[in-house]
């Protein structure tokens, strides 16, 4: 087995009250009254008060913007290539601060043996992976790998990798950091999905300390992972390239096909497990959205345990991959050692894809 013993998070400097999103996104909507009230109800009903981004246009003077044309109808419209350029100016630096605060006091930048970082927002090669290597100048052998385009769930399967690797090598000190700067991928034309998305999504790290068990430090056993594919809503949600970004399909009916199908497949996981339900102590569920997480107290009847996340939902929005990490850090920092608490954790993301692990305190 593994654990998880540190977690470390991040965010780039413009924190956005969502009010002010709103009125940015009003205006380059170009609605109609009726239409900019019905978006403002949306924005007002999403749980979030804040959220982050690398790019300070969000709530400021058209005058003041950096990232966006100085014209009302954004011609012309940032290109794929000017979104990865500033991924790659700020991806690593906002990663790196995750992991700073990830390793402090646990170990050193020298002794981590495997990196693996996490995405969907920003390719290239080379790309992450090595600008961290040379900002934090990680060991030129390192092993490193990187998971690309799998959303939001890609957090727990880079732990399902990092478990394999910490159980065959028990002496590695595996590092995984998740970095998503989703704010890059606005999009301006009033499509219900970039409506969506424009409602959700922000950006943030997250690093997260894997080691074998039988590390003598304190953390959260990784015990079972599992996963399910659920194909009637692949085409509801979906993560695509286009000249000018990324694309997002976000369908009003996720919460809906969630609902339908988690409760089954957390009994699945469970049973794997050989667990029962009372047997969680803390539920670790990504907060898409707060629809998401209602659905899900409600099938699961823990509305009531899922405090964290709504909490991470209303400071930081949806980090995609990253989101998990935070609401995990979160968990760690306050579970007793002492008693034998479990956590369930699920995230979903296209396919629609589900992906869950369990985790005890130890």
């Amino acid at each position: 087995m593994s654990k998880i013993i540190s977690i470390g998070t991040a965010n780039p400097p413009y924190r956005h009250e969502q009010r002010e999103i709103l009125k940015f996104m009003q205006n380059v909507f170009a609605l109609n009254d009726s239409d900019a009230r019905k978006i403002g109800f949306l924005y007002r009903q999403s749980g979030i008060e804040t959220r982050y981004s690398v790019i300070a246009d969000y709530s400021r003077n058209i005058n003041d913007w950096k990232f966006y044309p100085k014209t009302e109808n954004l011609e012309p419209f940032p290109s794929l290539e000017q979104r990865m350029t500033w991924f790659a100016k700020y991806a690593a630096p906002l990663s790196v601060d995750a992991i700073r605060r990830c390793i402090n006091k646990k170990i050193r930048s020298e002794e981590i043996t495997h990196l693996i970082t996490v995405s969907c927002t920003g390719m290239s090669a080379p790309g992450l992976d090595l600008q961290i290597i040379e900002l934090m100048q990680l060991q030129k052998n390192i092993f490193r790998t990187s998971i690309n385009f799998m959303g939001c769930y890609a957090a727990i399967h880079a732990l399902k990798l990092a478990n394999s690797i910490a159980i065959s090598e028990p002496e590695a000190r595996i590092l995984i950091v998740c970095t998503e700067l989703c704010t890059l991928h606005f999009q301006y034309e009033p499509s219900m999905d970039n409506i969506s998305s424009s409602l959700l999504f922000s950006d943030g790290s997250a690093a997260v300390l894997v080691v074998n068990d039988g590390d003598p430090a304190k953390g959260l056993r990784l015990e079972s992972f599992h996963a399910e594919i659920q194909s009637k809503g692949k085409k509801d949600m979906a993560w695509e390239l286009s000249s000018t970004g990324f694309l997002m399909t976000l369908s009003n009916y996720i919460p809906e096909l969630i609902q339908e199908d988690f409760k089954a497949f957390t009994m699945n996981a469970l049973s794997k497990a050989s667990l029962a339900p009372s047997s969680i102590s803390h539920w670790c569920i990504h907060p898409g959205g707060k629809r998401i997480l209602d659905v899900v107290g409600n099938s699961l009847g823990v509305s009531d345990k899922l405090g964290l996340c709504y909490d991470v939902l209303r400071l930081f929005g949806n980090m995609s991959s990253a989101t998990i990490l935070f609401v995990l850090e979160k968990i760690l920092s306050e579970i007793e050692h002492s008693k034998r608490n479990r956590v369930f954790a699920a995230g979903f993301g296209p396919g629609l894809t589900l992906e869950s692990f369990i985790a005890e305190a130890c």
